[in-house]
């Protein structure tokens, strides 16, 4: 979430974080968000219900005017019915080369497997789990003394720079398709 923060501070990038939601109040990025002067709204798992969540969630991004949705950090599943209502403007990033390695842990399903890449995968979220049309992408190369967690850093690397990058050219379409 901060990499994509800090990108919308060039005056070239084509988005704006507008606002942050999160289902926890713990959620390291609140911090984070409120240092960049970003609004945060919290609703928090502990107190609301997945259906509470998305219907305040949805209040919020509508009342922002919100275009694109990024997902970050978000351990949650959404709704059929949230996705279809925000339809090829919700974006995740996964840190696998999708589609391999889909859904909780991917860099143990790449050790466990002894693959020889991975990546990170931003791509548009749907209804299945990590299925979504892939936006961009960027292999890594496994190292033949990789962990779970030296992978896993790497990656995160990547993620930082792609993400904006997948963000900004969203953006920049959109913006191309309503002139």
């Amino acid at each position: 979430m901060e990499s994509l923060i800090k990108s919308t501070t060039d005056q070239n990038f084509s988005a704006l974080i507008t606002v942050v939601i999160s289902d926890n109040e713990l959620a390291p990025g609140i911090g984070l968000a409120k240092n960049y002067n970003v609004p945060v709204e919290i609703f928090d798992k502990k107190k609301f219900n997945k259906s509470q969540f998305e219907t305040n969630a949805q209040r919020v991004l509508l009342n922002y005017k919100i275009g694109i949705i990024c997902l970050a950090g978000f351990m949650q599943i959404l709704s059929k019915n949230f996705i279809s209502k925000w339809q090829n403007r919700i974006i995740n990033i996964h840190p696998s080369y999708l589609p391999k390695n889909k859904g909780l842990n991917p860099q143990k399903q790449v050790i466990d497997e002894r693959a020889s890449f991975t990546g990170c995968t931003v791509h548009f979220v749907n209804e299945k789990v990590d299925s979504g049309k892939i936006i961009l992408q960027e292999k890594i190369k496994v190292m033949q003394n990789d962990n779970v967690q030296s992978l896993s850093n790497r990656i995160l690397q990547r993620e930082h720079e792609i993400y904006p990058r997948a963000l900004n050219q969203i953006a920049s379409n959109m913006i191309r398709l309503k002139n």
